[in-house]
């Protein structure tokens, strides 16, 4: 079995400071950690990289990371998606986009539990 070293995340997020928490507590959790600030640095960081979980912003600034997801399920199916947001609408709906969600505010323990649920050590 893979270490979780190993193990990358990209989070991607508008906001700096909630990417640089779930850097900092990812990395505690012995997972790489890779982050994006938009759908572009997204694909040009999995053109690059070997990543095992996404974690993405519905909201991704001026980019919609719904159509992301849609657009990673059928290029990257290997690819463990989790969204998060802090809006309600269409929630029912994401469960064929995506593997996981967070709502935020989310706890650590639902963020590592979400990433442990998709990249298991």
């Amino acid at each position: 079995m893979e270490d979780a070293q190993q193990r990358a995340v990209l989070v991607a997020d508008d906001d700096a400071a909630l990417r640089l928490l779930c850097r900092v507590n990812l990395e505690l959790d012995g997972y790489r950690v890779l982050e994006a600030e938009t759908a572009e640095e997204v694909t040009r960081v999995l053109d690059g990289e070997d990543v095992d979980v996404l974690l993405l912003d519905v909201h991704l600034g001026a980019d919609d990371g719904l159509e992301l997801a849609k657009e990673l399920r059928t290029s990257r199916p290997g690819l463990g998606v989790a969204l998060f947001t802090g809006s309600v609408e269409r929630r029912d709906a994401w469960g064929e986009i995506a593997a996981g969600f967070l709502a935020k505010p989310f706890t650590l323990d639902e963020l590592a539990q979400t990433v442990r649920a998709l990249a298991p050590r």
